[in-house]
């Protein structure tokens, strides 16, 4: 059994991820952090993560990134496993997080889907067969309208899987509005659509000379996420320090 304190359990992700966890028998939820609560929860909330008393084997973090760092803290004090789903860390953050990571577990990954990230292994091994074949490379992401950011930070983080294997050769194109040129072949473009509910789409193409491969993941709920989450914490119970990802969780 793991146990696992849900920080941030209050929020959208928070509250599903509580729900996966009463359908897992071999994951309980002793405890949530958040600093807005009604007392609505069937486990002890906490306002902040400092206050918390709980023993647990690890904690799930889906909250905001000025919280971070007292849970940083708090996780290195504790020797507490941590599965980092934050998004949006300065570059000092991030830099805690490497020094935590020498003293304490941490898993932090681009996307939680099991899916995207057996998705990374095998955009490896395609790449390094269709990349030398002239195969030109461009990536699409498609999500909802509320969305800040673009591309996402999936869609990059597919496209350096498949850098990674070309030597980070090529560059990363996304906007070719005020070129009149031909396409270059080192070059790897970046689309982004935004509109309506979508939860989150990623294509990966390889278009070559009367052929075209594609590489798809759509994610329906944003549960896929949560039960990700879920495996990490599972994962990351009684692990030495380190900085792990979903890639170790799956073994890739």
């Amino acid at each position: 059994m793991t146990n696992v304190i849900m920080h941030g359990c209050n929020g959208k992700m928070g509250r599903m991820i509580a729900g996966l966890i009463q359908e897992d028998e071999e994951i309980t939820l002793v405890a949530g952090v958040d600093a807005f609560d009604e007392g609505k929860n069937p486990f002890p909330v906490f306002k902040n993560i400092k206050e918390c008393d709980m023993k647990a084997d690890a904690v799930i973090d889906f909250s905001a990134a000025p919280a971070v760092d007292d849970l940083l803290e708090y996780c290195v004090e504790k020797q507490l496993p941590c599965v980092l789903c934050t998004t949006g860390l300065t570059g000092q953050q991030l830099s805690k997080v490497e020094e935590a990571s020498k003293k304490v577990a941490i898993l932090k990954s681009a996307n939680m889907s099991l899916g995207i990230n057996m998705l990374l292994k095998i955009l490896k091994e395609a790449t390094a067969v269709l990349a030398p074949a002239g195969f030109d490379i461009e990536i699409v992401e498609k999500h909802h309208k509320l969305k800040v950011d673009a591309p996402s930070g999936t869609a990059l983080a597919l496209g350096d899987s498949v850098n990674e294997v070309l030597n980070n050769e090529y560059e990363y194109v996304f906007d070719r509005s005020t070129r009149r040129e031909k396409r270059p072949q080192k070059e790897i473009g970046f689309s982004a659509v935004r509109g309506g509910t979508i939860v989150g789409e990623h294509d990966v193409i390889f278009a070559g000379a009367d052929e075209v491969v594609t590489f798809s993941h759509t994610a329906y709920s944003k549960a896929v996420f949560g039960k990700g989450a879920i495996q990490a914490a599972k994962f990351l119970k009684g692990k030495p320090a380190g900085l792990y990802n979903m890639g170790d969780v799956i073994n890739i």
